[in-house]
């Protein structure tokens, strides 16, 4: 564990406040849910929760499916880190932070999808530019987006067609129903 210097005192209600620049580094918003573990030694973390995390292993089922399916590398993301991937090197994207391009459309609830050898470039990881995102859909579950389905590609100039978005769709109405149940 990283000690940070920082200091902060329980109020009389049993909350403390975590610093802002923690807040930003570690991506944490208002109103992101934390789970809290404790250790022997005394020690109390805050880990921030991933719903889609959840579903860890049916995640990474899912991704190889549609992989083998549509013959494209797939990822799927929480709102902060890639947590399945298939079709592509899983050390390049396992557990790394996703790219503030596809924050944002996560964030303004969009759809991102390449059409062609148009400038738009999205990367998937910061820092990575072997892999670019085709198709961008946000996983919605009971009205608040917890991750995104990215079919992923290494060619610029690759068209995405209607199937792909449509298949995009339904993986992320699919991922979110599960997290409603």
């Amino acid at each position: 564990m990283k000690a940070t210097g920082i200091v902060r005192r329980i109020d009389d209600l049993g909350r403390v406040v975590i610093p802002k620049e923690i807040r930003r580094t570690m991506r944490i918003r208002e109103g992101d849910p934390l789970e809290i573990y404790t250790d022997r030694d005394g020690e109390v973390i805050f880990k921030k929760y991933s719903p889609i995390g959840e579903l860890g292993n049916f995640a990474v089922q899912y991704a190889d499916t549609l992989s083998k399916t549509t013959g494209c590398p797939i990822v799927i993301t929480d709102k902060d880190n890639v947590i399945a991937v298939s079709g592509a090197s899983k050390k390049d994207f396992t557990d790394k932070k996703i790219s503030s391009e596809i924050e944002k459309v996560m964030t303004e609830r969009g759809v991102f999808t390449k059409k062609g050898a148009d400038n738009t470039r999205m990367p998937i990881i910061d820092g990575i530019d072997k892999y670019i995102a085709s198709v961008v859909y946000p996983i919605s579950s009971e009205g608040d987006i917890i991750g995104s389905v990215v079919f992923v590609t290494e060619d610029e100039n690759k068209k995405v067609g209607e199937v792909e978005e449509k298949l995009a769709q339904v993986a992320s109405g699919f991922l979110g129903k599960q997290m409603e149940e």
